[in-house]
């Protein structure tokens, strides 16, 4: 494993979902019933890649909240696998970051973490549906920064630009962790920020429910129980 001065950072940044929420099974389980509801079974490598086009495109554009983004994307997934999806559907779908459940080791890891560095997350998310999800985690992040309040999506650099106001330090203090190469390495190395991936997915083909980016981390990890070792060593 490549090795990273921890001693350099004063704060570690966050991506949520996907790298401590468990994005992927709860799109999945989510979805799965209302495509089975219109005759459709697609794998679950095809049902997500559907899913990171389809999100990708709702976030472009005028900001619109997640709620709005993710029910959007339902319909365009429905269309991909010829399903029409309900108003009623969509919106139920918007409402399921509630039930995405947390990877396992994210909880215990953040707590240790938090013992020695200062945390903040930076996450394509409403305020409340984020809240939600905290709760899973069992973390107060010192600075929370939501696509809400910013009124943008990552990769845009505005979300990392208003969390750099908001943390106070030099960038390179900051050391940012994320599983999507697309919404969060690439532009976390665009701007100047040292990165560790935390690749979820490893063994896996495909992107899975981000579309695929390349970017070169500094440091990869399968988990974020290992981070917490390497970085606590």
């Amino acid at each position: 494993m490549a090795a990273l001065n921890f001693g350099a950072f004063d704060v570690l940044s966050f991506d949520c979902y996907g790298t401590l929420i468990d994005w992927e099974t709860g799109i999945a389980s989510s979805l799965r019933p209302i495509l089975a509801g219109g005759g459709a079974q697609p794998t679950d490598d095809e049902l997500l890649e559907a899913y990171g086009r389809a999100e990708a495109e709702a976030e472009r554009g005028a900001y619109r909240r997640y709620r709005e983004v993710l029910a959007t994307s339902a319909r365009a997934v429905g269309r991909a696998f010829g399903v029409e999806v309900s108003e009623e559907d969509a919106a139920a779908f918007g409402d399921s970051v509630d039930d995405w459940p947390a990877f396992s080791d994210s909880p215990e890891a953040l707590a240790r973490l938090k013992r020695r560095f200062r945390l903040a997350v930076i996450t394509n998310c409403d305020d409340d549906l984020f809240a939600r999800s905290n709760a899973r985690l069992g973390v107060d992040f010192d600075w929370v920064v939501t696509a809400q309040q910013v009124g943008s999506y990552k990769p845009s650099h505005r979300n990392f630009e208003v969390a750099f106001e908001r943390i106070g330090l030099p960038r390179n203090r900051i050391l940012h962790v994320a599983q999507s190469l697309f919404h969060d390495q690439v532009p976390a190395k665009e701007l100047g920020l040292s990165t560790v991936w935390v690749n979820r997915r490893q063994g896996r083909a495909g992107s899975g429910a981000t579309p695929p980016a390349a970017a070169t981390p500094d440091l990869t990890v399968p988990d974020m129980a290992t981070l917490a070792d390497v970085a606590l060593a």
